[in-house]
């Protein structure tokens, strides 16, 4: 089962990987990873998304603009 929903009034993106249960959770900066007991990913949280996938996209463009001769 997987889910994309985003939150407008918190701006988070959240990405369900898995039903698992969550057990803990891990930050590394804008995104936020729960896991289940056995390390798997369950859930993948980007807080402040809209910056997040701005940026993102920017960067692909950037680079493909630089990568054409």
């Amino acid at each position: 089962m997987r889910k994309i929903r985003y939150s407008k009034d918190v701006d988070a993106l959240l990405i369900e990987l898995s039903d698992k249960p969550i057990d803990y959770a891990e930050e590394e900066g804008q995104i936020i990873i729960h896991f289940s007991k056995d390390g798997e990913p369950v859930l993948l949280e980007i807080l402040d998304a809209k910056d997040f996938i701005l940026n993102s996209l920017s960067s692909v463009v950037k680079e493909k603009v630089i990568a054409i001769p």
